[in-house]
């Protein structure tokens, strides 16, 4: 199964939000994948990953829309190991989850900071396709399985910083890429 749709319109940059912004704290609501204005959304926040160096995954909640999609690539990351190429999924959940292990996450929305998070490294997950509809269920592991649980929180309105151990566990950033802010 291709996660990614030929049918998505051109991409537009669209602006990140940072915290403390209102949205990134609301659960987005469900949507319906096959409103145009849903796979615009999904298609933008595509081409801002795209343009935003260092980045594997943005949700809708990041360019300011509270709603229930994402995108996420891991496939030229170092620390990947599985990988399905471009996800895009609307309205999705983890169905099935195992083996928790901690790892340092880092947020487009929450520059200057990073933060030791616990997450499962192999899960399922199932969700929309946007245009079609079709469901679809992806099984995968390690970074993926942590880079789709980060924008799946994303959309329930939580960060990072929602999921760290305590003040222990956050960190100054140490490294930008170039082209990051910060």
């Amino acid at each position: 199964m291709t996660f990614v749709l030929a049918t998505l319109p051109e991409g537009r940059v669209l602006d990140v939000v940072r915290a403390p912004a209102h949205v990134l704290s609301q659960a987005g609501p469900g949507v319906d994948p096959q409103d145009p204005e849903i796979v615009q959304l999904c298609a933008d926040l595509v081409a801002t990953m795209r343009v935003s160096p260092g980045c594997v995954g943005l949700a809708a909640p990041q360019v300011g829309v509270s709603a229930q999609a994402f995108c996420v690539d891991v496939s030229e990351h170092p620390k990947a190991r599985t990988t399905h190429g471009l996800i895009v999924l609307v309205n999705a959940r983890v169905v099935e989850s195992s083996r928790n292990e901690k790892g340092r996450e880092g947020c487009m929305s929450v520059p200057d900071l990073t933060g030791d998070v616990k997450r499962a490294t192999r899960i399922t997950v199932e969700g929309q396709l946007p245009a079609s509809g079709e469901t679809a269920r992806i099984e995968t592991d390690a970074f993926e399985a942590r880079a789709l649980q980060h924008e799946i929180d994303h959309c329930a309105g939580l960060l990072f910083l929602d999921r760290v151990a305590g003040a222990h566990a956050i960190h100054t950033r140490k490294v930008y890429l170039a082209g990051e802010s910060g």
